[in-house]
């Protein structure tokens, strides 16, 4: 059950740097604002709402914010936009495989602004279907850095679908089918243990191992797609050693 994810690993240092942005507010302030149009405006009958809104507020977005967001998107509040979710497939350097997750009331706008970040990044975009094949959705669980240790962690949320439990050197990632992301956290609630954010994600069914220049090129890329406005998330099948993690750290 347990291992080391240095995807996962990476992704977190990224969203310590991400998070001294101030893109990635209005990415989270989106998130509660389509998730509140989905179930509604009740985070306690909404999990997803539920689950926005906590991550908005770990990320320390003003609950001002919050709120007109929560409104908007239950329909409390005018001004809220019609934002439908849109995929795009693309391969980066040396073949990695992408997946790029879009929340946007302008399609047209949104893959004009992906494409020109992939292509001017070495990148090129592929067919729907032609990647996404490689990855299956599941619920992620991040546990902060010293709620818990791993052993007490894994106890607490096998019997809540958990299917690997992975410390990240700090913080530890849950993996669950993402129909059991409720389950997990809620059983971490219970047994008063703090998570970070609880989400779901592609994850790849086979990764690539790549040396230091893909790496950095790759992660070049996903930067490039993160700074578009209508990007909400990125996903790829990129495998990091510790050597090549510790020398781009370097």
């Amino acid at each position: 059950m347990s291992g080391h994810s240095k995807w996962a690993t990476t992704k977190h240092k990224k969203a310590v740097i991400d998070s001294r942005r101030g893109k990635l507010f209005a990415k989270l302030i989106k998130n509660i604002e389509v998730a509140a149009r989905v179930g509604g405006g009740d985070p306690a009958a909404n999990p997803t709402l539920y689950d926005a809104i906590t991550k908005a507020k770990k990320s320390s977005v003003p609950n001002d914010n919050i709120d007109r967001a929560v409104k908007r998107g239950s329909g409390a509040e005018a001004g809220g936009a019609d934002y439908q979710t849109i995929m795009y497939e693309g391969y980066g350097p040396n073949g990695v495989a992408i997946l790029i997750e879009c929340l946007s009331d302008n399609r047209n706008r949104a893959a004009s602004d992906v494409r020109v970040a992939v292509t001017r990044n070495h990148g090129t975009m592929a067919d729907p279907g032609s990647v996404s094949y490689l990855f299956e959705r599941k619920g992620v669980v991040i546990v902060s850095e010293g709620a818990s240790d791993e052993d007490t962690i894994l106890e607490t949320v096998l019997d809540a679908g958990a299917q690997e439990v992975n410390s990240l050197g700090g913080p530890t990632e849950i993996i669950c089918e993402a129909s059991d992301i409720v389950a997990v956290r809620t059983a971490l609630q219970n047994a008063g243990i703090e998570y970070d954010s609880a989400e779901s994600a592609f994850m790849p069914s086979m990764s690539i191992p790549v040396d230091v220049d893909t790496a950095r090129k790759v992660f070049v890329l996903i930067e490039a797609l993160e700074d578009v406005d209508d990007v909400q998330n990125v996903f790829t099948n990129i495998d990091i050693s510790d050597d090549v993690l510790a020398e781009l750290d370097a």
